[in-house]
């Protein structure tokens, strides 16, 4: 009863699971310990460790548990030598929370502290400064942020599910007042200051929504199906130490198809989200805690944080190739090379703001290619390099980009 994955009975490796004799439920432990040399051109190169736990029993899909750890720093030189992003998580996942009941249990605390993080101004017609020599200290401005997070999924039917959430996150910002941000801060326009309403000190809860439709045959690297999900976000700040009071919607598709007898698998996905209240300014470069239109899991290419506005719309597209098969120390192997374009826009307020905006089409989009390393079923590594008309930039991290 247990073979199939609670959220997709149509997964290809559980299929394989009952086609067979009656497996032996004897549990087993796999253990990925990977030391990383990584990070991006644009906040340094640095080094740490991806530590991936795996625990699982023949026939019971995908796994008992599994946990994830990542720990970072990356270093950069820029007159004097600095730390300019540090990130350590944990994320342990409980497909079924209690036994046999369809319960997904996933909690996952973080640590985060991105000393320079840009800032170039409000809407898709920001100007890239640092193009014109100016010095980047200019936009750069500094963000600590703790948090955790707890989500529970459960299936509504087969493919499809529900999720619900809450997020904590202590957020404490260092802002130069003669930087990009810091005048943007004291503009002359009204609708600028208000999308830019700072507190230096402060918290946010938010309360998670969520419905999923998930065909994929595998969720660590996917060849076939799809994965949709649709996200409600609310924060009921407003005063005291939770000042922002606002809400959060989004939609995230993926599609996924093979070639070739999975010797190459071509990946789309498209994400709009919008910001509605008086959300803190930083979410205004992301969506689902990360950044949108630039970095490493948005539009490649684009640097990263370079776009703020209430609304963003971005896609991806990849072709990805297994081309090397391998075993070592008992484990499955594979590497293979991907291609990538990505494109996207932001829109600075819900409101039509042409001076922030533009009246052009406005898209922003890069394109570059890649590496990926899978280790087993459950472990995979990337790196990638973009372009774009206003950067080239490396990338390196754990997991598929989406």
């Amino acid at each position: 009863m247990l073979s199939e994955d609670p959220f997709n009975s149509n997964d290809r490796t559980s299929a394989a699971s009952s086609s067979t004799a009656a497996p032996s439920l004897v549990p087993h432990t796999d253990v990925n310990v990977v030391p990383v040399a990584g990070g991006t051109t644009e906040i340094g190169f640095g080094g740490g460790a991806f530590i991936g736990i795996t625990r699982s029993v023949e026939g019971v899909q995908p796994y008992i548990w599994n946990l994830e750890a990542v720990g970072i720093a990356t270093f950069k030189y820029d007159d004097k030598l600095m730390v300019p992003f540090q990130d350590a998580y944990a994320k342990l996942t409980i497909p079924r929370l209690f036994g046999k009941a369809p319960f997904r249990l996933e909690l996952r605390p973080s640590y985060t502290w991105e000393t320079t993080i840009k800032y170039y101004g409000l809407g898709n017609a920001s100007p890239y400064g640092e193009a014109n020599g100016v010095d980047p200290k200019q936009f750069q401005y500094e963000r600590l942020h703790p948090s955790m997070d707890a989500v529970v999924r459960w299936p509504i039917r087969d493919h499809i599910g529900a999720k619900v959430g809450i997020l904590y996150t202590y957020n404490r910002l260092d802002v130069a007042p003669n930087s990009s941000l810091g005048q943007d801060i004291q503009s002359t326009n009204a609708n600028v200051r208000k999308l830019l309403n700072l507190d230096t000190s402060h918290s946010t809860i938010q309360f998670k929504y969520g419905l999923q439709i998930d065909t994929r045959d595998s969720e660590v690297s996917s060849h076939s199906g799809m994965f949709h999900e649709a996200q409600i976000k609310l924060s009921p700040g407003g005063h005291g130490e939770f000042p922002y009071r606002y809400g959060q919607a989004n939609v995230n598709m993926r599609f996924f198809g093979t070639i070739a007898k999975r010797w190459l698998t071509v990946a789309v996905r498209a994400v709009g989200d919008v910001l509605v209240g008086d959300p803190p300014f930083y979410e205004l470069a992301r969506y689902d805690d990360t950044y949108a239109v630039g970095g490493p899991n948005g539009v490649r290419g684009v640097p990263v944080q370079r776009y703020y506005g209430k609304i963003k719309a971005f896609g991806n597209f990849e072709v990805r190739s297994e081309l090397i098969h391998f075993r070592l120390m008992h484990k499955e192997m594979m590497l293979g090379p991907i291609a990538f374009i990505d494109a996207g826009r932001v829109w600075a307020d819900t409101a039509y703001r042409p001076e922030l905006d533009g009246k052009g089409i406005g898209i922003h989009y890069g394109a570059g290619g890649g590496l990926r390393f899978q280790s087993g079923d459950a472990f995979v590594i990337r790196a990638d390099v973009g372009w774009s008309p206003e950067a080239v930039a490396g990338y390196f991290g754990a997991g598929q980009n989406f």
